[in-house]
C-alpha cells in the first residue's frame, strides 16, 4: 500500500472526495482534511477537491475528462474519505466505487445532516459512517483512519 518513503514508512494514497457541483459551502473543511491527511503522511491524490480555484479550472476540462482524472486518482487510491454532509451524486458514486474496489471508505458528517440512507444503511464492513462535531474531532477522526492503513 501507498508509497515507500526510503524509510520503511508507507504513505497511504487517500482518495478525498466532496461535493463540488452539489455546493462548495464545505471548501474550508475539505482544506482542514487535506491539510490534516498531508500531516498523518497520507499522499492526497485528489488534491483538486480542496482547490479553492476548481471551479475555474475544471470549466477548461470536458465531462469525460474530469471523470477520467477522477475515477483514474480513485484506482490508484488505498482508501477513499468523503465528506458526505452537503449531497452529492458524484461523491455517492465516487464511494460506490471505492466500495467496489474493496478499499477503506470513511464517510463524515455534521450531526445535522440528512445523509442518504444507501451510506447510512450500507453493511458493507468496507464502509464507516463517522459525525464529528467540530474541526477538532474532524481531525482526529481523520488521523486515526489514516494512520491504521
Amino acid at each position: 500500500m501507498g508509497i515507500n518513503n526510503g524509510t520503511g514508512q508507507q504513505h497511504p494514497k487517500i482518495f478525498l472526495s466532496g461535493s463540488i457541483r452539489g455546493g462548495r459551502q464545505l471548501l474550508e473543511i475539505y482544506r482542514l482534511m487535506y491539510d490534516s491527511l498531508e500531516e498523518a503522511g497520507a499522499d492526497v491524490l485528489s488534491w483538486h477537491v480542496a482547490d479553492p480555484g476548481l471551479e475555474e479550472n475544471e470549466s477548461k476540462m470536458t465531462e469525460q475528462e474530469i471523470y477520467a482524472r477522477d475515477i483514474g486518482l480513485l484506482t490508484k487510491s488505498d482508501a477513499l474519505i468523503a465528506e458526505v454532509t452537503v449531497p452529492s451524486i458524484g461523491v455517492g458514486y465516487e464511494i460506490c466505487r471505492a466500495l467496489v474496489r474493496k478499499i477503506p471508505v470513511l464517510c463524515l458528517h455534521r450531526p445535522e445532516a440528512a445523509v442518504s440512507a444507501m451510506v447510512l444503511g450500507n453493511p458493507d464492513p468496507s464502509l464507516e459512517v463517522r459525525t464529528y462535531s467540530d474541526k477538532v474531532a474532524l481531525k482526529e477522526i481523520i488521523v486515526e483512519f489514516a494512520l491504521a492503513l
